[in-house]
């Protein structure tokens, strides 16, 4: 620790050891057995399943969720030298004329450069098949990643998701080692409904249909946001000093119906609950562009949550557990205070619960 420094400041405060073996490999099953430890606002905390939160919740209370659908974002190419390249699709890049322009991130990207043709390749394909040629427009220092225009066809994440269909490939994270087929519907909530992702919001992967529709029944209303997850809310942080920590600009999109129903809840004095990161920086990254207020929204949020952080939405929080000295423990730690969570971490490690995405 830096003497004089609040350690809620520094990057290295949020550090921890996790066993490899209580990374999960693969999901529970059903997806509502995932265990659940509960928090409560004082110092105590219960052992349960995600099913319990059918009685964890009150009738009255609001779930608020994220719709996003994981893309088979990533691809597999090659250039006209023949070497074999692998592509990652983030997100549709907008600083260029190309409305089909997308970036992606490229690997080995070294000798990638603008002017430059890539070749899309599927398992099966014969050598005499087209494939789908990507011209490199430019490279992006921010990411290192490289812009590629796509057939004029593929504008926006519903469009490409029909070529992703046929070319690509689930991104699991690289902690899960192997790909299995049913990872293709297990790494999408119950609930994706709109194409744009290339991660899954994943504490959403815990609620199964069974478990919505005892939710529903017992008056606990659902309402959801949309935030495509990119690889920016998993990447781990560089700067120690988090007192001018910024971190990337999201896209979201908040209807008139979920502030309504936002309103509706805290009229009839129900909680706020939400399910996953994402939906906290998704209400709350809206809220503080307009004054603490919740309004519909479509457009670019860049909010940094972390200990001093005041919320004006959220009032709890279901997510999983989180990688060392990544943003989203700063966003748990504004919730419950650093210290806490960093005790409650271990004491899950103690109790061999499973960490990360499944």
């Amino acid at each position: 620790m830096v003497p004089g420094v609040d350690p809620d400041l520094l990057l290295s405060s949020y550090d921890y050891l996790l066993p490899q073996e209580r990374i999960a490999q693969q999901p529970a099953e059903p997806r509502h057995s995932a265990r659940m430890l509960v928090v409560e606002p004082g110092s105590g905390v219960r052992h349960r399943t995600v099913w319990d939160l059918s009685a964890e919740l009150r009738p009255g209370d609001l779930l608020v969720v994220n719709d996003t659908r994981v893309l088979k974002a990533r691809l597999r190419a090659r250039r006209a030298s023949g070497g074999a390249v692998e592509l990652l699709v983030l997100e549709r890049w907008t600083a260029s004329e190309g409305a089909s322009d997308w970036l992606c991130l490229v690997r080995p990207a070294k000798r990638v450069r603008p002017g430059e043709v890539l070749w899309l390749e599927r398992e099966g394909q014969l050598p005499e098949q087209a494939s789908v040629g990507l011209l490199v427009v430019a490279v992006d220092e921010a990411s290192g990643g490289r812009v590629l225009r796509f057939p004029e066809a593929y504008v926006d994440g519903a469009a490409i998701e029909q070529l992703l269909e046929v070319y690509g490939e689930m991104p699991l994270p690289p902690y899960i080692q192997g790909h299995r087929p049913e990872d293709e519907q297990r790494y999408q909530t119950r609930f994706a409904r709109r194409p744009g992702a290339v991660a899954a919001p994943t504490a959403g992967l815990h609620l199964s249909d069974a478990l919505l529709e005892a939710l529903t029944s017992k008056g606990v209303e659902l309402a959801t946001v949309t935030l495509h997850v990119g690889l920016g809310t998993f990447r781990p942080l560089e700067q120690e000093d988090l007192s001018t920590l910024a971190l990337h600009r999201e896209w979201v999109e908040l209807s008139p119906r979920l502030v309504e129903a936002v309103e509706a809840c805290r009229r009839r004095g129900g909680r706020v609950l939400a399910v996953g990161t994402t939906t906290v920086r998704s209400l709350e990254g809206v809220a503080a562009l307009h004054g603490g207020r919740l309004q519909p929204y479509a457009g670019p949020v860049q909010l940094v949550i972390q200990p001093g952080f005041r919320f004006a939405v959220v009032q709890g929080l279901l997510t999983n557990f989180h990688l060392p000295k990544s943003s989203l423990l700063l966003l748990v730690s504004a919730l419950i205070g650093r210290e806490r969570l960093l005790a409650l971490y271990a004491l899950a490690i103690e109790e061999q619960y499973r960490f990360y995405s499944y």
